[in-house]
Formats: C-alpha cells, sequence, structure tokens
C-alpha cells in the first residue's frame, strides 16, 4: 500500500494512503494518535492532505481525554447509570435491570477506577444493543416504506467511527451507537443509508437525492459531523 507523511503543523503529523479498494475519503485517528487517510488510487497525495484539514476540528474532538462515565448518565432511551459501593463484592460487576445499568464496585475502589469503568462500559454497550436491534430495524422500515426505497439485510453491529454502512447488495450495518443521538439525526443515519441503496457514492447526485427525502440534510450533517459514536453523549465522527 503506497503512502506518504505530511506534517500539518507542529502538533499534527497525518500518513496518507493509497488503495485500490477505496470509493472516498477516510480519516481516522488511532488509540496511539497517528492519523490516517486513506484515498483511492487515483487521487493525488494533496486531496487527502487537504481532506485532513478540513476536518481539523474532528482531529481535535479524538485528542480529547476520554470522559468518564458518571451516576446518572443516561445510556441510550431507557437507562441511566447507577454506581454503588458494595462491601460484599470484591471486583467490580454491572447489571442492566429494566431502566438502570447498576454498577457495584468494591468500597475500597473508586467509580473512576479503571476496572469498573470498563464494567459500566461494558454493561452499558449491552443495553445499546439490546435497545438498538428493537428500535433501529423498525424506525429503518417505516422511513423505507415512507420513502418508497427497498433494502436488503439489516445488521446491527458496534463501529467505533462509522455510523452506518450500505453495499452493493442495498444490505445496511447501522452503528448500535446511534442510540446515543437525538431521533432527528438517528432519522438522517438512516436515511442517508436508504439513499445509498440507489446511490453508492457520496457526489452531488447523492445529496440531492438525499435533499429529497430529506430537505434540511445540510443543516443535520453539520450536526453529525461533530459527533462521535461513544458513550458519552455530550460529545459530538463523520459518516
Amino acid at each position: 500500500m503506497a503512502s506518504k507523511e505530511y506534517v500539518l503543523d507542529e502538533r499534527t503529523t497525518i500518513t496518507v494512503y493509497k488503495r485500490r479498494t477505496n470509493r472516498n475519503l477516510r480519516l481516522s485517528v488511532a488509540a496511539d494518535g497517528k492519523i490516517r487517510v486513506s484515498i483511492p488510487t487515483w487521487a493525488p497525495y494533496r486531496a487527502g492532505v487537504e481532506f485532513a484539514k478540513r476536518r481539523m476540528e474532528w482531529i481535535e474532538l479524538q485528542r480529547k481525554p476520554k470522559v468518564l462515565l458518571t451516576e446518572g448518565q443516561s445510556i441510550g432511551k431507557a437507562h441511566h447509570l447507577r454506581f454503588i459501593a458494595s462491601k460484599t463484592h470484591i471486583a467490580p460487576k454491572a447489571v442492566v435491570r429494566n431502566s438502570e445499568i447498576v454498577v457495584q464496585y468494591p468500597v475500597q475502589s473508586s467509580a473512576n477506577d479503571s476496572d469498573v469503568q470498563i464494567a459500566a462500559q461494558k454493561a452499558s454497550v449491552r443495553a445499546l444493543r439490546k435497545e438498538s436491534q428493537r428500535l433501529l430495524p423498525q424506525r429503518l422500515e417505516h422511513l423505507a416504506k415512507q420513502h418508497e426505497f427497498t433494502y436488503g439485510n439489516v445488521s446491527i453491529k458496534q463501529m467505533k467511527s462509522r455510523w452506518g454502512s450500505c453495499d452493493q447488495y442495498k444490505n445496511i450495518v447501522l452503528n448500535l451507537y446511534l442510540m446515543q443521538l437525538p431521533w432527528e439525526l438517528i432519522d438522517y443515519v438512516l436515511l442517508h443509508e436508504l439513499t445509498h441503496t440507489k446511490v453508492l457514492h457520496h457526489g452531488p447526485i447523492f445529496w440531492k437525492a438525499m435533499e429529497r427525502v430529506l430537505p434540511d440534510a445540510k443543516q443535520r450533517r453539520k450536526s453529525m459531523l461533530m459527533r462521535q459514536p461513544i458513550l458519552d453523549s455530550s460529545l459530538t465522527s463523520s459518516l
């Protein structure tokens, strides 16, 4: 895979990769902070550099320290977190009970300890997975019927950087972290993927088709560009 490295500023170095399978430009920030731009083989390296420059605000968001899960925090549409110090627990344990995600941990520990946070994260993802599997397919079906789209299979996955995807066979994948978004932005992502069942690329034809089913698509897209697929709903990744 051909690649070149570029320095954007004193804090930012990116690596631009050319991939045969790429149809569009993709930007990602790894856990170690390395910034990677993948571009189609036919695109010039400069296109990847300019793409990264336009996404500097998003890159800065990825550099922020991870936000801790906290008492009372909303998870999805129906759950809240509870942290309980317990004398009977020798290791953190988290369960999903009705509308609560209860995280119990030893009294000598803190809710901010990494093992407690990991337990809370795992339970929260379980709750989001169950909720998204129940709500997202039926909402997708409703919007497809309303706007006369057809699609293949729909599946729910935990994804780090994408809210959804649609392949050439009209199979749609949705990110379980969608449940952290308000419904108007969830609908934006669902209609985005449904529009891909007719137009696979992100060119002008796609955006015109998108605006026919969602006239304020540009405004909602701006909101989506400031959000990330994570549990902290106060932070705001691109599609």
